[in-house]
């Protein structure tokens, strides 16, 4: 039961030395959330097209998408830490006899910022920063999970992983955003503001 104990404490420091809690951090809401979505299902959309594969819909977002915050953790914790701080998800990795290397890598993690209760998603900000990948909040009067799921054709999801997998989504990630949480889609109507 001390380790248990112990464990805890240490995830609770290594969120507090993250930096700041996911209400203070960048947050798309409103025009900036629509504009992102619709970005990001445009790429969805020419991916499906130019995959062109026999696998059912469900599948195929399997494939691109770690869904739902069990699987984004899941995932996360089958990748090794990063000291660098460089491009999310194009780190090169070393691995040990013992350890294989993770299948799936994560480029970046939509979260929905409005989830209840808010201790689902608290430790993704510090497991991505270790990691070294994006992490982004949505936000709307909508409801956040909402959206996600929309984009991943389901009712909900509070966390969807994008995979690395060098198609039309990554290509997005990759082109619009760079270092950190900066963002360069059209001008100012994108740049990051805090999330409430």
């Amino acid at each position: 039961m001390g380790k248990r104990n112990r464990g805890a404490r240490n995830t609770i420091e290594a969120s507090k030395s993250s930096g700041l809690a996911p209400h203070e951090k960048d947050c798309f809401e409103g025009e900036r959330l629509a504009q992102l979505l619709k970005l990001i299902q445009g790429g969805i959309e020419s991916a499906k097209l130019l995959e062109q594969n026999s696998l059912p819909e469900k599948f195929w977002y399997k494939q691109q998408f770690a869904i739902g915050v069990n699987e984004v953790t899941r995932v996360l914790e089958r990748m090794s830490p990063t000291a660098d701080l460089g491009n999310p998800g194009k780190q090169p990795r070393v691995f040990t006899a013992n350890r294989q290397a993770p299948s799936v890598q994560l480029q970046a993690i939509l979260v929905a910022s409005d989830c209840n209760p808010k201790w689902l998603t608290k430790h993704l900000p510090s497991l991505a920063s270790s990691r070294n990948v994006l992490l982004i909040y949505v936000k709307d009067n909508k409801g956040g999970s909402l959206r996600l799921g929309e984009l991943v054709k389901l009712k909900t999801a509070m966390a969807v992983g994008v995979k690395a997998k060098e198609n039309a989504v990554n290509q997005i990630f990759e082109e619009n955003f760079h270092l950190g949480d900066a963002i360069n889609l059209e001008g100012d109507s994108m740049t990051s503001t805090p999330c409430q």
